[in-house]
């Protein structure tokens, strides 16, 4: 999200192929499906599942956001992949998400024009381990680089309250 002087702020987040993924591994390729729409000039998800207790398809709907202007016309392709996430969020996909910390990792950065950006250019971030209480709200979480060093673990020890904050889509 954002880098600074002394580390950089990180958001947890899915993509629409984790979506997906979870949706063909619990229900199965057929038992789900996805429509999209326009409506005045927004493009919406419909995200239906089938329930054999009812008998019928359950919907959702979100719509996306366009993308960042890439320079190869995948805005809209943003936008699709956006609104399938939101739409997934109504059906619970990811919703815990939206429970973690700040995510504050202390890694090397480097001053760039009016900012900071990481010393490392091509340096990524994966969770390593995620717990949930029971509420499903996230109270462990271990991030770590591309070369599988720990840059941040919650709860700190000797933290009893976990600290969160809700972060909009």
């Amino acid at each position: 999200k954002k880098v600074t002087q002394g580390g950089a702020l990180l958001l947890l987040y899915k993509t629409a192929r984790t979506d997906y993924d979870i949706l063909d591994d619990v229900l199965g390729p057929d038992r789900w499906k996805v429509e999209y729409s326009e409506i005045k000039g927004n493009l919406y998800c419909t995200l239906s599942v089938w329930s054999d207790v009812r008998g019928e398809w359950i919907s959702k709907q979100n719509c996306g956001t366009e993308s960042r202007e890439d320079g190869e016309g995948n805005e809209k392709k943003g936008e699709a992949s956006d609104a399938m996430k939101r739409a997934g969020v109504t059906l619970g996909i990811g919703r815990e998400l939206y429970t973690s910390p700040v995510i504050y990792a202390n890694v090397p950065t480097t001053p760039q024009g009016n900012g900071y950006e990481l010393a490392d250019r091509y340096q990524t971030f994966d969770v390593n381990e995620i717990g949930y209480d029971e509420q499903r709200r996230i109270n462990r979480l271990v991030i770590v680089d591309n070369n599988g060093a720990h840059v941040f673990t919650f709860p700190r020890v000797g933290q009893s309250q976990p600290r969160t904050h809700f972060v909009p889509s």
